[in-house]
């Protein structure tokens, strides 16, 4: 843990910057410092100028980030007879209804993304306060309650990346990992954004973008100027 803490204080001292930083360089300075023995992720932590008590003020959607996220992702999906059978083709690592329930119910949380169709949701609320506070319940606002399992399955697969912003207004998601280098990371950020900005409430007045740190896993947090990045 010693060790730990030396390299992270060492971190510090390298991102000690006065002021925000462009994009690039921001990202630069979070993989040079990066110092786990894993491919540590990249996140993002957005501060919104949003009032988050306000259900229409909250910001939510998804993504296919262009670089993808670096790992296999594991999808389920709630489906039945013709849909079940497209699911499976399309890659989904289980499928089901009653029996995935029971699964999850039991217990079962390997898989990273779920989808569902409409006619299954009733199925599903069986399992909302489990999937729910872990960011796994279908949700037709982010395009996972659909009928077009073969097209979500394959964007999840590909790194499809759901965003929500907390009760403070904060948004966090990951853009990809270390291993990416600066380039394909700020690609991948630079895509989340866009669709950030594009899903700005109707009713949010003043500055949208507040304040953008970009950081790994391990890493300390960089602080990135909001002019420029989209």
């Amino acid at each position: 843990m010693a060790n730990i803490g030396k390299k992270h204080r060492q971190a510090q001292e390298k991102v000690a910057f006065k002021d925000p930083v462009d994009l690039k360089s921001a990202l630069k300075a979070v993989v040079d410092t990066a110092h786990a023995k894993f491919d540590e992720s990249v996140d993002i932590d957005v501060v919104l100028g949003i009032d988050a008590a306000k259900g229409e003020q909250n910001v939510r959607g998804a993504v296919v980030l262009p670089n993808g996220l670096g790992k296999k992702v594991r999808v389920i999906a709630f489906v039945k007879g013709e849909q079940e059978e497209e699911a499976i083709r399309a890659g989904a690592d289980a499928t089901g209804g009653d029996d995935l329930v029971e699964k999850i119910l039991g217990g079962w949380l390997e898989f990273d993304a779920a989808i569902a169709t409409p006619d299954m949701m009733g199925i599903v609320g069986k399992v909302a306060r489990v999937l729910g506070p872990r960011g796994l319940l279908p949700n037709k606002k982010v395009g996972t309650v659909t009928f077009d399992v073969k097209e979500v399955i394959a964007e999840l697969k590909k790194g499809r990346v759901s965003y929500k912003n907390d009760k403070t207004g904060v948004l966090h998601a990951p853009v990809g990992r270390v291993s990416f280098g600066v380039d394909k990371l700020a690609e991948n950020l630079t895509a989340l954004m866009r669709a950030v900005v594009a899903s700005k409430p109707a009713t949010s007045r003043g500055q949208y973008i507040r304040k953008v740190v970009v950081s790994s896993t391990m890493g300390v947090g960089v602080l990135v100027a909001v002019d420029g990045i989209v």
